[in-house]
């Protein structure tokens, strides 16, 4: 008996050891019968470019149906527990039925879009900011990249300054040229406009520094994630704080990941460092299209009616307070009131990791296959036998998961992974990484089926 089994019928002794050989590795040729058609009528086969093909091990991706809780279905009927979870956009669960109530009511009312606001949207409004505590005001939208460069927006009409100042080791902001600008595809950003973005590391306070004495008076605002794999430093958050403060520079944080996730106040409660601005989305509709930004009134401000300095364009959109996504945001704010979801999904991402780890140091894989971030927003990384990053393990490593039913470009765990889906998920990832400790000893070439995955920002297909 492997030590990972008798920790698992320790922990629950009516699991059940799970098998899934090669020969029964689900089908997938229903899926592969609409490749092309994905491809003829959207560019890339698909709206969000961390979801293509080319994330996923050749001919194994599958095209999905539905989802309940944690499980997600595809067009040949096959059955996966799902750790994307939405791009971590779901963290009670597919199809959560409150929300769905929420929103159905809504649309029932005929208010989806009137040609002035609704009550809800003041209400709305008022449930954000009293349960996140992040900010005096807020304005809606549907994406993440708008409310980004909406502060940026903000930042620069608040200081008359040009220059946006972003995290370099955080992997995207915006689909909009002041961040694409600053990439491998940035294909259609003029070079001008590429000039206006500089760059700090993360954890390393003297570049930030750096980047104020070489852009004296110009930098209108800097923009970070608050945490991402790596927790911040002591005294990293505060320093950057400080420093912004000090040179009249608008602090902003990214918390669309990490909203409702780390915190219902965003990872800025946890470490208690408080931005002029920041950003949501994700999490607050439960994969309805919402998103948020708020702040300080006095920036704020500057996107309403009642100030007398030069006006702002803020945010103007037709579809930013679609009544049945704040409806399912305001559901989902209600959920978190009433409920430990941050300490469930904590709790079972802890068991998960541990379960994890256990599989990895059995294989003697504590180099190759690493569990990096929070509990409830675990990512792995995959190395080759000299530990350097591979996309041939991580494809490999993919490859054999969606054989045993699992959908895991990462380890996100939501509020429906309860305890019998983390330790099927252990069992099944421990065959596979089996397989990744015989392809390390004998070769990857004899156990890939397929090109690597590729990485999202390259130049050239």
């Amino acid at each position: 008996m492997s030590s990972l089994t008798s920790l698992l019928e320790s922990a629950a002794p009516d699991v059940q050891s799970i098998t899934t050989p090669e020969s029964a590795a689900p089908t997938v040729a229903g899926s592969r019968a609409l490749d092309a058609r994905f491809h003829a009528a959207i560019p890339a086969g698909c709206h969000t470019y961390a979801k293509g093909d080319d994330q996923f091990p050749e001919n194994m991706a599958p095209y999905l149906v539905r989802g309940k809780g944690c499980r997600v279905w595809d067009v040949d009927g096959n059955e996966y527990i799902e750790y994307g979870m939405g791009l971590r956009a779901v963290t009670l669960g597919h199809a959560y039925a409150p929300v769905l109530r929420a929103a159905q009511r809504e649309m029932w009312r005929g208010t989806t879009n009137l040609g002035r606001p609704t009550v809800l949207e003041l209400k709305a409004a008022e449930d954000f900011l009293h349960t996140t505590g992040a900010g005096d005001m807020v304005k809606f939208a549907k994406n993440g990249s708008d409310v980004t460069t909406a502060a940026v927006k903000l930042a620069r009409a608040a200081t008359g300054r040009p220059l946006v100042a972003l995290c370099t080791d955080h992997p995207f902001f915006s689909t909009d040229d002041w961040f694409i600008g600053t990439t491998a595809v940035g294909a259609g950003v003029p070079e001008a406009v590429r000039r206006l973005t500089v760059s700090f590391r993360y954890n390393n306070l003297d570049s930030v520094r750096q980047l104020f004495t070489e852009n004296a008076g110009e930098v209108a605002c800097l923009i970070l994630e608050v945490e991402k794999e790596v927790a911040p430093e002591p005294g990293f958050l505060q320093g950057v704080r400080d420093l912004c403060t000090q040179h009249g520079t608008v602090l902003i944080f990214d918390e669309i990941i990490a909203g409702l996730r780390w915190h219902v106040g965003g990872a800025q409660a946890v470490h208690g460092i408080r931005p002029d601005l920041s950003t949501w989305g994700k999490a607050l509709g439960n994969g309805f299209s919402i998103a948020a930004l708020t702040g300080k009134r006095e920036l704020m401000e500057l996107g309403g009616l009642h100030h007398q300095q030069e006006r702002v364009f803020l945010l103007s959109t037709t579809y930013g307070a679609e009544s049945h996504a704040l409806a399912a945001m305001r559901e989902v704010l209600a959920t978190y009131r009433r409920e430990p979801v941050i300490e469930t999904m904590h709790e079972a991402g802890q068991y998960l990791r541990k379960l994890l780890n256990q599989s990895v140091l059995e294989h003697g894989l504590q180099n190759q296959f690493l569990l990096l971030g929070q509990p409830q927003c675990l990512v792995y990384g995959t190395r080759d036998a000299d530990g350097q990053p591979s996309q041939a393990f991580r494809t490999l490593f993919m490859q054999e998961t969606l054989r045993r039913g699992l959908l895991l470009p990462s380890f996100i765990i939501s509020n429906a992974h309860r305890p019998a889906e983390v330790e099927q998920t252990a069992e099944r990832v421990h065959e596979a990484l089996a397989v990744y400790r015989r392809a390390l000893d004998e070769g990857v070439e004899k156990y890939l089926h397929g090109r690597p995955v590729q990485p999202v920002y390259r130049t050239r297909n």
